[in-house]
């Protein structure tokens, strides 16, 4: 025998793992989608494609469950399949009762995942009594005799029983007959062939089993990596043909399957020995021997193939072993329903073909060696400047881009719509609202709004925190609201949408709002406010953002600890966000949280402030007009301009940023012809002094170091071409320092402002 090198184990273990890994990442989908299914049938009980997709993800869960040998999770989503098949047979109907236990049972579902991905073998006490309680349950639905019994479709296993009565004496096998012939590297591509076999057992009786091993080599040629074996297996189910073959999808390029229905006729079995590799006598004696087939159908079968062989000598030899087209296996309707849904299956395939499955730290490093090449590019460019060769110039024009092609195309793989992190709240605001007492719906617009996945993965807590608050304080109980003259269902809406190069998040719900004596009471109760204060209406709302801050009269499980909504300030200001609270007391209050599209690479607008460079974000870039034409228009000591009528605070960079001057000029004196760029964000414009634009810039967006954590007005860095570094410009920070304290000083003349009064 020969023996394995330790490298060739080390591969086995890796294709294991990568399996483990698939089956991890597609559990974890199936989970989701089968709360999705279950939270969507509650606004639409009559939804057959909405039944026909939950019992779908729980049957592949329970398959690639199988596989692995998870018994647990195989025997429990076994259990809820049988509901789930009666609730797509229509013998059950939609309920709430039943939607309860069945997202209970997915809740369940995913602890046992969990526990089988860790190694738990053996499950603890409180998950085993979890288990039989909502077993329990399960078969208060599956034995409730007060259940409206509606019409059963016949499925496909009794269809097929219906067969042509050319073939009655035929027809002694009253099992499902499965061949199987594994091939040579199903081991090595990390599959178990028991497992298949053992997962039979969970949708039937395995009547015989009959394990080839024809298909051994001597021992001097045997590999303990290959698979030799073959079987034959009759199984007594009830369970359909496609969901028989479903056990081995994830192993039908590995071996071959066939499948013969109960009661085929011995021709069936006849063209089921032709094709298998082992000698016709050796199988013929199997499928006797199992009852599939008598001795004496075997040698009339036999003869009559003989007799027709002869008698037509245009016989196709693949035809041999077929019945007769006078005598059809399935009857025609049958037939068309297969094919119909052959096509199906074979669409949804190629659709599934269409997809490939990429790890997200390989997305990391690809989006990392891009922001290398667009670096590496600028400096290509600017040397080819320097040269003075014109082919050059446009040689490295053509590859620059080329470059900005490439960085848009894998930005945009890692894009993905929010929609997914929006649907993770309708069980969030089913629940809490019936704990809570009140009537509550989630609506949802703007799903389809892509932002990249790094920022999706980092604003699922805060927004969770905001919609627990929303349910909490903002929607009033039923008779609240009625009181009031609302309607007894409250509103709780997440929408999102793409503005100036960001994503503006809103959780806005009709409820209470927000009172702002309340607020201020409180935090002059803390501490956070003195007496004389002058603060604004948005400064007020803002201090709910404060660690400890609450107005809440009672601690509920939900919320009311002061807890989470400085986390959720935080968590934004991490990801270089803004949030704004909008509110119309006692009718709606509103959240908005503005983030930037992708925290990686941006399109940039470079300016020199001094020996300094700067980026400022293009899609934040209006118009760029020359200081000195709007000089005269400049307020004494109020630093707003009036731009074509318009009136627009301005701010200098220099001053901001304490930018250094050339040596040959004194900062007092200055000569440079400066510019003002105009930028716009959250409906405000804002005007930025600098000193000279220098054009547009592709930004490789660097985090800052420790040293500048603190600096206001910098949302990082990026390096250009010449291996200068250049501070990408914060312009919603510098918004926001205006807005606070320059706002008191714009002249009333009588013009529009675009200054925001929020």
């Amino acid at each position: 025998m020969q023996s394995n090198s330790p490298k060739e184990f080390k591969g086995n273990y890796m294709l294991m793992d990568a399996a483990l890994e698939a089956f991890t990442e597609e559990s974890r989908e199936l989970l989701e989608q089968m709360e999705h299914s279950l939270l969507c049938l509650e606004e639409t009980p009559d939804n057959i494609d909405l039944i026909n997709e939950l019992f779908r993800a729980v049957h592949t869960l329970k398959g690639a469950a199988g596989l692995f040998g998870f018994d647990h999770v195989v025997e429990f989503t076994h259990q809820a399949e049988n509901v789930m098949e009666k609730l797509r047979d229509q013998e059950i109907k939609v309920s709430d009762d039943l939607l309860t236990v069945l997202l209970e049972c997915r809740d369940h579902s995913n602890t046992l995942v969990d526990k089988a991905l860790n190694g738990n073998v053996e499950l603890d006490r409180e998950t085993m009594e979890k288990g039989h309680l909502l077993s329990d349950r399960l078969d208060g639905f599956l034995f409730d005799e007060g259940v409206a019994q509606q019409p059963l479709e016949v499925n496909d296993s009794k269809e097929i029983q219906e067969l042509s009565s050319h073939a009655d004496s035929s027809r002694a096998n009253q099992y499902w007959h499965i061949s199987l012939r594994f091939g040579k590297d199903v081991l090595r591509n990390g599959m178990d062939p028991l497992s298949f076999v053992r997962y039979l057992e969970t949708i039937g009786d395995l009547v015989n089993l009959t394990v080839l091993d024809d298909g051994l080599p001597e021992m001097d040629a045997f590999d303990a990596e290959c698979c030799y074996l073959g079987y034959e297996i009759d199984l007594n189910s009830e369970a359909s043909k496609t969901e028989i073959e479903s056990v081995f999808e994830f192993v039908q390029d590995d071996c071959d399957i066939f499948i013969l229905p109960p009661h085929s006729c011995a021709e069936s079995y006849l063209e089921l020995i032709k094709k298998l590799p082992e000698e016709n006598l050796r199988l013929a004696e199997i499928f006797t021997r199992s009852g599939a087939l008598t001795e004496h159908e075997l040698e009339e079968m036999l003869k009559q193939q003989v007799n027709r062989a002869e008698d037509d000598e245009t016989l196709d030899a693949k035809r041999v072993g077929e019945p007769p087209v006078e005598q059809p296996l399935i009857e025609k309707p049958v037939a068309d329903a297969t094919v119909g849904r052959q096509k199906q299956d074979k669409q949804r395939k190629n659709d599934e073909n269409q997809l490939v499955r990429v790890n997200a730290r390989k997305l990391e490093e690809l989006i990392n060696l891009v922001g290398e090449l667009v670096i590496s590019g600028a400096n290509t460019h600017l040397l080819a400047r320097q040269s003075g060769l014109g082919a050059l110039v446009d040689s490295t024009e053509r590859l620059g881009g080329l470059i900005e092609d490439i960085r848009d195309t894998a930005l945009g793989l890692r894009m993905v719509p929010i929609g997914a992190t929006f649907d993770r709240f309708r069980r969030v605001v089913r629940e809490f609202s019936r704990e809570l007492h009140k009537d509550i719906d989630l609506h949802i617009s703007g799903g389809d709004t892509e932002l990249d996945k790094t920022v999706v993965d980092k604003i699922g807590d805060p927004l969770m925190h905001l919609v627990r608050n929303a349910i909490d304080h903002g929607i009033e109980t039923p008779e609240q609201r009625q009181q009031v003259g609302k309607s007894a269902k409250g509103v709780v809406h997440l929408n999102a949408f793409h503005d100036s190069g960001s994503i503006v998040i809103e959780i806005s719900d009709n409820g209470r709002g927000l009172s702002r004596d309340k607020i201020l009471a409180k935090a002059m109760e803390k501490g956070l406010v003195a007496e004389n204060h002058s603060l604004t209406d948005r400064e007020v709302y803002r201090l709910i953002f404060e660690a400890g801050f609450s107005t809440a009269d009672q601690v509920t499980n939900i919320s009311g600890r002061g807890v989470g909504m400085d986390v959720v300030r935080r968590n934004i200001d991490a990801l270089r966000g803004q949030i704004d609270i909008e509110t119309d007391p006692g009718k709606a209050s509103k959240i908005s949280i503005r983030l930037p599209l992708t925290l990686a690479i941006i399109d940039g607008f470079l300016v020199q402030v001094g020996q300094s460079s700067f980026v400022i974000p293009l899609d934040l870039v209006d118009e760029c007009v020359e200081y000195g034409g709007v000089v005269n228009d400049v307020y004494e000591d109020s630093q707003y301009i009036n731009l074509r009528g318009e009136i627009l605070p301005y701010i200098r960079l220099g001053d901001v940023f304490n930018a250094a001057f050339p040596d040959d000029q004194d900062a007092g004196q200055k000569t440079v012809r400066e510019n003002i760029v105009i930028t716009h964000h959250a409906g405000q414009k804002t005007g930025l002094v600098v000193d000279a634009l220098l054009g547009e810039h592709q930004t490789v967006i660097k985090p800052l170091g420790a040293v500048f954590q603190n600096a206001k007005g910098l949302s990082g860095a990026t390096i250009l071409g010449s291996g200068e570094v250049a501070m990408i410009v914060d312009v919603p920070a510098l918004v926001a320092k205006i807005s606070e304290t320059k706002r008191q000083k714009l002249p009333n003349h009588g013009i529009r402002s675009s200054v925001s009064n929020g």
